[in-house]
């Protein structure tokens, strides 16, 4: 409280010091142009993947470094969304233990003309639930005379998977596009799921 404020419902000012008086304009921090800092904000990147390192990478290389080599060589699945599609890919690897079993192995299984379903884990498991759905997304198909949606075959695979607790080790990456556009989908053998941009799956 400042002298003579303590008085009912009066508040003395405080008095202005020399050094504020001194103080103008021109010893004011300047304040930023509008235009600079609205280009500094739409220059800014807005996600998505990132390739910046790719010249510290080349350099590594060009100087004797080796890059380091991958330890596990088990199912890789992927996805990604891009704009009014899907890409979806997977190796063709199936093992029995340490032994190569099959290099020409189908892992991406069709369910509909719009959906597609990459799978990891058992290959019976995988090849029998997408099976499953894909008899009977066609049954639904000639039933409604629609297009099947993506929602309704992922809808599917998890209610399958939960019904068995874990069981079935299918773990599955689901994408297509339908009426509502694009669509990528992981689902995991306990029947959980997760809708994301880009996606991957598997051991490797």
């Amino acid at each position: 409280f400042f002298p003579g404020a303590c008085s009912v419902g009066h508040r003395a000012q405080a008095p202005v010091s020399s050094a504020m008086a001194d103080f103008n304009a021109t010893t004011a921090p300047a304040k930023p142009d509008e235009a600079s800092v609205s280009e500094q904000v739409l220059a800014r990147p807005l996600g998505g993947f990132d390739f910046s390192l790719h010249t510290r990478n080349s350099m590594l290389e060009s100087s004797g470094k080796r890059p380091p080599k991958a330890l596990k060589t088990g199912t890789t699945i992927c996805g990604v969304v891009y704009n009014g599609g899907i890409v979806l890919g997977a190796d063709t690897r199936a093992t029995e233990g340490s032994t190569v079993a099959d290099k020409n192995c189908e892992k991406i299984h069709y369910l509909a003309p719009n959906i597609y379903c990459c799978g990891a884990g058992t290959a019976a498991d995988t090849e029998n639930i997408t099976q499953l759905v894909a008899s009977n997304l066609e049954l639904l198909r000639r039933q409604m005379g629609a297009q099947s949606r993506v929602v309704t075959s992922m809808t599917m695979l998890k209610r399958r998977l939960f019904q068995h607790q874990g069981h079935i080790s299918a773990a599955l990456v689901l994408g297509g596009v339908d009426c509502t556009g694009p669509h990528l989908y992981t689902v995991y053998p306990h029947g959980s799921t997760d809708k994301l941009p880009f996606v991957s799956m598997g051991s490797g």
